[in-house]
């Protein structure tokens, strides 16, 4: 029963921190590194450099530039783009880290898992603001936003503490995420190719006396 427990409690980590960074990685850090420095964590190894202050306080301002770019109709489908190459790295290496010191070829496995897991999460999250952008008011995006917010902070705070539950809640998300990225895709199309469309040249009028 102890060892199943301490598979649920990494496997529950090892996802959970993969999850979050694909949503919000700033603020994935910011709480793991509160949560260690409180003593509700006790990190693995490879993690500990989270709970440094320097790294806190580089991940607390990133937090606050994102909170407020985030809330920003188009500003936050632009940084999403931008973070497309830093959340899935980071969700990749932070599920490696989560592991511990375990053999590297579970590491390498959990690396793949969370880089896959955290693409995922990423994608949800960047393709459902475009289509929340269509919106003219930015209620919305604001709501989504702050919802997120929660979902990352609270996310992390139930993979540490009721690993279990998390681990059927991401099940849940993982099925949703599933039957909802392929709809994403059609709509974020939709709405480029509105956008284009705008830009594009009208063509030249066709000549409607031509030469004989």
């Amino acid at each position: 029963m102890e060892a199943l427990d301490q598979i649920s409690t990494t496997l529950a980590l090892t996802m959970g921190l993969a999850w979050a960074s694909g949503i919000n990685l700033y603020a994935t850090l910011l709480t793991l590194g509160v949560l260690a420095n409180t003593g509700n964590i006790a990190l693995p190894p490879d993690l500990q450099v989270v709970a440094n202050p320097v790294v806190m306080m580089a991940a607390g301002l990133m937090y606050f530039i994102e909170f407020f770019a985030d809330k920003t109709p188009g500003v936050d489908t632009g940084w999403d783009a931008i973070h497309t190459f830093i959340r899935i790295p980071a969700g990749a290496m932070l599920a490696a880290g989560a592991i511990g010191d375990l053999n590297p070829a579970v590491e390498i496995a959990a690396a793949i898992m969370g880089g896959s897991l955290a693409a995922g999460s990423h994608a949800t999250k960047a393709g459902t603001r475009v289509l929340i952008n269509t919106s003219p008011e930015p209620f919305s995006n604001w709501f989504a936003s702050i919802g997120e917010d929660i979902a990352v902070i609270g996310g992390v705070w139930a993979c540490i503490n009721h690993p279990v539950v998390f681990l059927v809640a991401l099940v849940f998300f993982i099925l949703f995420m599933i039957w909802w990225l392929p709809k994403i895709w059609g709509g974020v199309k939709k709405v480029f190719r509105f956008i284009t469309n705008l830009f594009r040249e009208e063509a030249p009028p066709a000549d409607l006396n031509p030469p004989h």
